[in-house]
């Protein structure tokens, strides 16, 4: 048995063996605003429910360890005191991902992300209409837990109104679990699918995905991609360049024998097949292709 002191070890790798160790952890989907009303989402899995009566939510935005700054998400949220929290599903579990890349002040992550807004009844923060249960909530409280990177910050939050989507409720009006499809966080890259069990979504640390904004309107709406498509897509940090395109087509006979049939629906689902094995700069090159490569 290994026997721990957390003080002598780094916080890094500390953090490292609670989340890899305490899981799977629900996420809260946090939609916000910022100073200027620019929306921010972002995902985080220090999440639970905690009272029904009150209805209370707690979610907690941790200082970041390499260099002890702050998310805009809580920064938002001692700001303007609301905030949405949106469950996240299968369905949109990779631009998810997505938006927690860490993209400058006053980006609008439902943008980068590829996700919907939709306007709250109680609060100003946006819904996230993919979403199939949105939580409006009022922040009742914010507890920081210290002042060095990896220091969570409680935010306590009441929740003021839900909207459920009725196609995940069963026959008695309750949330269907196998239909809800509920996705939650593990350690390092893993996720655990509620109804179908582990999973890994590749997830930038250090770039910034070019995002779903980014990607051409001919892929986004052929389709042929789902969200989850559109995610990886959106999760490279630069598109592939003419010559590794033109690299990549002369070393495949069957992908220059698709090109030359000039059928974008046979190009289209050949992308979707890289996809589907997450080969997703492989995907990119066939989807940026020409005929006369």
């Amino acid at each position: 048995m290994l026997s721990i002191d957390p003080k002598e070890i780094p916080t890094a790798k500390l953090q490292g063996y609670l989340q890899g160790a305490v899981g799977p952890r629900p996420i809260a989907f946090a939609s916000t605003l910022d100073r200027n009303n620019v929306p921010n989402l972002s995902p985080f899995s220090f999440f639970n429910v905690f009272s029904a009566n009150p209805p209370i939510m707690v979610f907690s935005p941790a200082r970041r360890v390499r260099n002890n700054t702050t998310k805009h998400t809580l920064i938002n949220v001692e700001l303007n005191r609301e905030v949405v929290i949106n469950v996240v599903n299968y369905d949109i579990v990779q631009q998810a991902s997505l938006s927690s890349t860490e993209y400058a002040d006053g980006v609008n992550e439902f943008e980068k992300s590829g996700l919907t807004m939709i306007a709250s009844d109680v609060v100003k923060p946006f819904r996230v209409k993919e979403s199939p249960v949105q939580f409006e909530c009022k922040v009742k409280d914010i507890i920081a837990l210290g002042d060095e990177g990896g220091a969570g910050n409680l935010v306590i939050c009441e929740v003021v109104k839900i909207h459920v989507d009725e196609t995940i409720l069963d026959e008695n009006g309750a949330i269907d679990q196998n239909k809800i499809d509920l996705v939650s966080r593990m350690g390092g890259n893993w996720y655990s699918r509620a109804n179908m069990g582990l999973f890994e979504v590749e997830k930038p640390l250090t770039t910034l995905g070019i995002g779903v904004d980014s990607i051409p309107d001919f892929v986004k709406t052929c389709g042929v991609f789902n969200g989850n498509d559109l995610g990886k897509l959106g999760n490279v940090e630069t598109l592939p360049t003419e010559e590794e395109i033109s690299a990549f087509i002369k070393e495949d006979f069957e992908i220059k024998g698709l090109l030359s049939a000039d059928d974008d629906d046979k190009k289209y689902k050949k992308a979707k097949e890289y996809l589907d094995k997450n080969e997703v700069l492989k995907a990119w090159k066939i989807l940026l292709a020409k005929k006369d490569f």
